[in-house]
């Protein structure tokens, strides 16, 4: 049998007889006492608009569309950003840290004193609070990553320097 099947047909007599996994008796007025006050909310797709990178920030077409804030329950936010070829994110830094799933294309990433990286579909790159980093698409591919910002108790979640200049911005 395998491990799924058993643990739900493990769940399934439990519920049955009336026993919690705990060993003591279910009933609607202990489910209710375990379940939280807020309700999950959806947000539809479509329902949220895209937003250009701002030229500030982003040198290249940049499209960002927010997935979710950061709210008071989870302290980070959540984008799918996509840049055409040859677009890419001025140098910053996050001052509770950034994942970036690369969910298309191919990107490039550096972090300041090192070498740019290539970046692919599935690829996960963590860029730690502080660090002084960019991220973008290859000159020839665009490439569009998930992005999950820390944020702090006062809503910040990035800290923008200067451009990336062309000399920096070079394929490995």
């Amino acid at each position: 049998m395998n491990k799924p099947f058993f643990c739900l047909t493990l769940l399934a007599l439990l519920a049955s007889s009336g026993m919690s996994q705990t060993g003591g008796a279910s009933s609607a007025a202990s489910l209710t006492a375990r379940s939280p006050a807020a309700t999950q909310s959806i947000t539809y797709a479509g329902t949220v608009a895209s937003l250009a990178g701002p030229a500030e920030f982003f040198t290249g077409r940049v499209r960002i569309d927010p997935v979710y804030p950061a709210n008071g329950e989870i302290n980070a936010s959540g984008s799918l950003v996509t840049f055409e070829p040859g677009a890419r994110s001025a140098w910053h830094t996050h001052p509770k840290g950034q994942f970036l799933q690369i969910t298309a294309g191919v990107g490039l990433v550096q972090e300041w004193g090192r070498p740019v990286q290539m970046i692919r579909p599935g690829d996960v790159v963590w860029c730690p609070p502080g660090v002084k980093h960019w991220h973008g698409a290859a000159p020839t591919t665009a490439m569009t990553h998930l992005a999950v910002t820390g944020t702090t108790a006062d809503g910040k979640n990035v800290n923008w320097l200067e451009k990336v200049s062309d000399e920096q911005y070079v394929a490995p």
